[in-house]
């Protein structure tokens, strides 16, 4: 198969020592708006589906439950449904950094769990300043992450069998933490405002502007860095159709937030406090997976280890620096937990670990590495919100909620594993 030419051009050499063309962001192709169409349809064909099934799902849900319930597109329910999915949607996050290379991480919520319960005991209990007791829990989510690290990319165990100890090890510690039976409040004003406080009506609008101006910037900047090394670029167009579906997406949430939801003499209104805060995650780590060496690493040894070792990547550093990534994260989800439960358990992470993972794959990341993005994993969360908000306006039992968020997974796990075989891959049949 030939290689593509560089285009030629009658002005200066394309300047490759100021940013290398491995670097860059994507892959661009050139032609009108309808070959880019042609061309997203091509990858669908070929397997590559992206979070496309996890937002028709998401679109067939929200217009289902709709008709269901009339209390389901209301205000209230709409900003409720966002501060129930923020614990879910970065436990998501986290879990993609392991997932993209093949790997998982059981342990992920008891970690979020232990941190949570080492954090309120320190407070309650030892009258700890909180901004050290969360220092101190944050620390705790890190050495996590550098011991599952070092069993699964230095000694080689498989991080199933790791992190499914820690999973069992992290639950007997949060007991002996918390003690037996024992639970504590969030006292502590700062936290519990994450997730039951919100921002300004005009804070929400500012915050829409700064994103547009942010996606903007960002997106000029490839532009001119893929100019500069002699890339083509996808047409212009692209970027004023992404700005516009961010203005009007984000006007229209933004819009519903800011109209009182609140059912007695207070008012209530604006766009909860944990949104920015889970937007600005997602952007961080979605900048360093699209625009830094060890978001390409992470990608690179998810489709192929043995080709990036051989390549010269680090393979063991980048898979310790990933289960740290995960469990860091894990730790923040864990903060948006207690702040909208209000309290600890030594029960605290058990169970919302799997829905992590649901979550990830509903989105389209790939279980078997290499394929996926933060999006991905914020956009299955919220499918997974959905269903469960959904249902329980429907007045349903919890068994049907289990139920249905299982079928999904397993619908979406198959989709991965069609594409993969589509775009080339292979299933293993005995």
């Amino acid at each position: 198969m030939s290689t593509p030419r560089a285009p030629q051009t009658t002005g200066p050499a394309p300047d490759t020592s100021v940013n290398d063309v491995n670097d860059l962001i994507g892959s661009g192709q050139e032609g009108t708006i309808g070959d880019q169409v042609r061309g997203y349809l091509q990858r669908i064909q070929h397997g590559d589906m992206g979070a496309l099934p996890a937002v028709a799902g998401l679109v067939v849900l929200t217009i289902l439950f709709s008709f269901l319930s009339p209390f389901f597109l209301t205000e209230r329910n709409f900003a409720n449904l966002l501060t129930q999915a923020a614990t879910l949607v970065m436990l998501g996050m986290a879990l993609v950094f392991v997932l993209l290379l093949g790997e998982i991480d059981l342990s992920a919520g008891v970690t979020s769990g232990m941190t949570m319960a080492l954090f309120i005991v320190l407070v309650n209990v030892h009258a700890v300043a909180w901004p050290l007791a969360l220092a101190i829990a944050f620390a705790a989510g890190i050495f996590t992450g550098v011991l599952i690290g070092f069993f699964v990319a230095r000694v080689g165990i498989p991080s199933f069998v790791v992190t499914l100890g820690l999973f069992l090890g992290y639950q007997g510690l949060t007991l002996m933490i918390i003690g037996s039976g024992g639970l504590y409040r969030v006292q502590i004003p700062e936290i519990r405002d994450i997730q039951n406080s919100n921002m300004p009506v005009w804070a929400g609008w500012v915050m829409l502007a700064v994103i547009l101006v942010v996606s903007a910037a960002m997106s000029f900047w490839d532009r001119a860095r893929r100019t500069r090394a002699g890339v083509p670029n996808r047409t212009i167009s692209l970027v004023w159709i992404k700005l516009g579906v961010i203005a009007v997406i984000g006007g229209a949430a933004i819009a519903v937030l800011s109209r009182n939801r609140g059912q007695s003499v207070g008012v209530v209104e604006g766009v909860p406090i944990v949104v920015p805060i889970v937007l600005v995650i997602l952007w961080i780590g979605t900048f360093v997976l699209d625009r830094t060496r060890f978001g390409r690493y992470l990608y690179a040894i998810g489709g192929n280890a043995e080709a990036a070792r051989r390549s010269g990547v680090k393979v063991m550093l980048i898979r310790w620096s990933a289960f740290i990534v995960c469990s860091t994260l894990a730790v923040v989800s864990g903060l948006f937990s207690i702040s909208k439960v209000g309290s600890i358990d030594a029960a605290a992470g058990r169970e919302i670990v799997l829905s992590g993972v649901a979550a990830a794959v509903v989105g389209g990341v790939s279980l078997f590495g290499g394929r996926g993005r933060l999006l991905h994993a914020a956009i299955g969360a919220l499918v997974i919100a959905v269903i469960t908000n959904g249902l329980g306006l429907l007045n349903l039992p919890a068994g049907v909620n289990l139920m249905v968020t299982g079928g999904v997974l397993i619908l979406a796990a198959t989709v991965d594993a069609v594409s993969r075989v589509r775009a080339g891959g292979s299933l293993m049949r005995t």
